[in-house]
Formats: structure tokens, C-alpha cells, sequence
């Protein structure tokens, strides 16, 4: 027996020591060029990975460690990864013939559906996108979503997820129907139940329906109360959780702010008071602009005829001016792409309507990593390549600094949490 011990107390031994010798492996990644998100732009960069963080940020052969792994991307500027603050991750549609997205929505199943959406994450990620907030699902589909991709069973960008949307009861009385919906709430009691229930199911943020608006339709009349944000907003934040507000309209933004709401989404046609309270405030604006450009470029997918596509491009152009007076005020912005279906992959083309309504590049970049981060209260961690940051690394082709048109259309290499997750590089090492 004692000779057993000490055979298994020298494989322990042994054990631990690979443990520790792997542990310290480091990979070195070096870049022509870097942009930090904390304002600086270092050449001949070389960035030390331990791990899922970042260890080290330096410059020249001097700063690479002997006997460390090299990827040599010289060729590309490293950006942050970026944060897309508004998806709709298991919004999946399989494109069989005869079907349409909103038609097929829910039909396939939970777990069909989750396991079908990994091509959205698969998309999402080869945009640069390393973080989403995703905001509304259904039968938690997104929580277990975010559990494999956090498990390593699935490969996608790190999620922080809302559970079921709350919205007011939009729908007549249906005879042997028991069980409400599980986001329906009317009345501030029920808006705490409701939001107690998504936080205890394990949601990250309460997502609200604070207007109607959504798909083709563009009306944006308020439905929740000021009361019933507020009371909403209470919960949530008691919880140490957050809450975004959808309001495509004027009166549901207005209340939102009012109410303490995190973020604000899509808000069209908002006035200058509410405008300069969000400034105030440091209300997140996620306007959402190229969602709705999306839905114009695949009409024939959703089956839109000329009406619904004029109505869009109105609703487009008062979202635009929105933005930029928004803009203009001082808000805080955060690129959210609102993604659904075939929209993943197209994630990032908000930037380009941030540029268009007066921002720096640099500015747009930052709605996707510095401004991101802050609204997920992960500024330590995330929107930054530099020392105790995730290693969440984006390669670009060209200068986004020039032309922010080199994330739209340049990104070659992405790495998550020190694990390269996309490469079109044929000398990444």
C-alpha cells in the first residue's frame, strides 16, 4: 500500500508540474500597428497573451519573451474586440423553400433552434465581434446559449443575455389558455414579477418594450407606463442588473429616461429636453440606424412590397436625424446591429451611420468597444487591449482610424479570450 501511495504521490507531483509548465505557455502576437481603446496607437506592436488575458502590451523584438509562441500579424492593425450591444442571437431561419423568417420563428424548437444558431455566432464572430448583448429570445434559449458558449461546447462570442422581453398584453383573450406569456406584464405588480422571474431564469439584463415598433411595423406608440418603467427599472437595478428599453418612438424614450433606464433602443424623434437628459444622465443611446437598411436589402426574404420599404427608409431618416442631434448633445453611443436571421455578419455595419452623422472614426470605434464596455459595466475587462483585459483581439486590413470601412470589410483574424476563433490569414504564425 505504501508503495501505491508514493507511485501516486510522484504522478501527482509530475501531473502538477505539466499543469504549471502549461499554464505558463504564453503566445506573443504581433501587429504593424495597434489601437488600445485607451487612446494610443502603438507601432511594431507585440501583445503577450496569458492564458484568456492579456498580460503584457509592448513594442519591437525587444518586448518578445524567449522560447514564446509567435503569430506574426505585422501585416494588419489590432483593434479591441468589439461589443455588439444588440442582437437577437437565436433568432435563427433555416431559408427552406416556401418559408419566411418571422413565420418560421419558434417553430423549429428550443434545443433545434439553439443548436442551428451556433451559424449565427459562427458569423458574428468573423465580423470582429467578440462581446454581444443580446436582447430578447424565448424559451431561454439564449441563457442556454450563453452557458455552452461559456462551457467551451459551442464557439461564439461571449453573451450577456435578457431572457424574455416585458411587454403589455397586445393580444385578445383565447378561451382554455391558462398560462400567460412569460413576458406579458400590465400593471407595476406584474412588471415585478415578471422581471424577478427573467433574473431568477438567470438573465444578465431586463430587456422592456416601452413603445411598439418592431420588424415592418414603425408606429412607436408607448405602451408601458412611466410607472411601469420605473418600477421595472427598481427591480433591476436592486438586483444589480440592468435594463434596456426599447422605444421606437418619442413618448417611450422620454419616460425610459426618466424612469433610470441603462440604455435606450432604436429611440426615433426624441426632443431636445430628453436628449440633453440623457447626456446628463449617461443614458446609453443604441439607435440601431442600419437595422432597418437591413431589412430594406433582403425584402424579398421577409416578403416586403414598396409600401413597407418606403415606410423603412422614413423611419430610417428620422432615426438618422436622431442620431445626429444625439450625437451633436454630447450622448453616450453604443453600435448595436439589432442583428435577426441573415443579418449576423452584418454586424457592424452601424459604424459606417455613425460616421455619416458626424463622428471620427475613432469615435465609432469607440461606440463599439470603449462606449460597449461601459454599458455592460466591464471596463476593466473588456473594449481594451492592455494588461488584466480579456484577450479579445481583432486583426483589420487597412486604418480604421482613415477609414472605418476596414472593420466593415477588413477584419482577417479574431481572437476571444486567448483562443484564435477566426483566421483568413495564410502566415498567422
Amino acid at each position: 500500500m505504501r508503495h501505491i501511495f508514493i507511485a501516486l504521490f510522484a504522478f501527482s507531483a509530475l501531473f502538477a508540474s505539466v499543469q504549471f509548465s502549461a499554464s505558463a505557455q504564453v503566445t506573443v502576437i504581433r501587429f504593424g500597428r495597434l489601437i488600445d481603446g485607451q487612446g494610443r496607437v502603438i507601432q511594431d506592436a507585440v501583445v503577450v497573451v496569458d492564458g484568456e488575458r492579456v498580460s503584457k502590451v509592448g513594442t519591437g523584438d525587444a518586448a518578445v519573451p524567449t522560447n514564446a509562441e509567435v503569430i506574426d500579424l505585422r501585416r494588419y492593425t489590432a483593434i479591441p474586440g468589439l461589443i455588439d450591444a444588440h442582437t437577437h442571437m437565436t433568432f435563427y431561419w433555416d431559408k427552406a423553400p416556401g418559408t419566411r423568417p418571422w413565420a418560421q420563428l419558434g417553430t423549429l424548437g428550443p434545443s433545434v433552434t439553439v443548436f442551428l444558431a451556433q451559424e449565427n455566432a459562427r458569423k458574428t464572430l468573423e465580423t470582429g465581434v467578440t462581446t454581444v448583448r443580446d436582447l430578447g429570445s424565448w424559451e431561454y434559449t439564449d441563457i442556454a446559449m450563453r452557458e455552452l458558449i461559456n462551457r467551451g461546447a459551442m464557439t461564439g462570442p461571449r453573451m450577456f443575455v435578457a431572457g424574455y422581453g416585458l411587454y403589455v398584453t397586445s393580444s385578445p383573450y383565447k378561451r382554455g389558455v391558462v398560462q400567460p406569456d412569460p413576458g406579458q406584464a400590465d400593471g407595476v405588480a406584474e412588471v415585478q414579477r415578471v422581471a424577478r422571474q427573467q433574473i431568477a431564469a438567470g438573465a444578465d439584463w431586463i430587456k422592456m418594450y416601452g413603445s411598439t415598433g418592431s420588424d415592418q411595423d414603425v408606429t412607436g406608440f408607448q405602451t408601458f407606463t412611466f410607472e411601469e418603467m420605473k418600477a421595472a427599472v427598481d427591480v433591476a437595478h436592486k438586483a444589480g442588473k440592468r435594463i434596456a428599453i426599447h422605444s421606437y418612438g418619442p413618448d417611450g424614450a422620454r419616460d425610459a429616461v426618466r424612469a433610470g433606464a441603462d440604455s435606450v433602443e432604436h429611440a426615433t424623434d426624441m426632443d431636445d429636453a430628453t436628449i440633453s437628459e440623457m447626456a446628463r444622465r449617461g443614458t446609453i443611446y443604441v439607435p440601431t440606424v442600419d437595422h432597418n437598411r437591413y431589412y430594406i436589402a433582403h425584402k424579398d426574404e421577409f416578403g416586403y412590397d414598396q409600401a413597407v420599404v418606403d415606410r423603412l427608409n422614413d423611419y430610417i431618416r428620422r432615426n438618422f436625424e436622431t442620431l445626429r442631434r444625439a450625437i451633436r448633445a454630447g450622448v453616450k453611443i453604443a453600435m448595436g446591429s439589432d442583428a435577426v436571421f441573415t443579418g449576423f455578419g452584418e454586424n457592424t455595419a452601424e459604424l459606417e451611420w455613425f460616421v455619416k452623422a458626424g463622428m471620427t472614426p475613432a469615435q465609432a470605434l469607440a461606440t463599439a468597444t470603449t462606449n460597449g464596455a461601459v454599458m455592460l459595466g466591464m471596463e476593466k475587462s473588456l473594449g481594451a487591449i492592455s494588461p488584466g483585459y480579456f484577450a479579445d483581439i481583432v486583426a483589420v486590413e487597412g486604418d480604421p482610424l482613415a477609414d472605418i470601412k476596414a472593420i466593415l470589410k477588413g477584419v482577417r483574424w479574431v481572437m476571444k479570450g486567448g483562443r484564435v476563433v477566426f483566421s483568413k490569414v495564410t502566415n498567422d504564425k
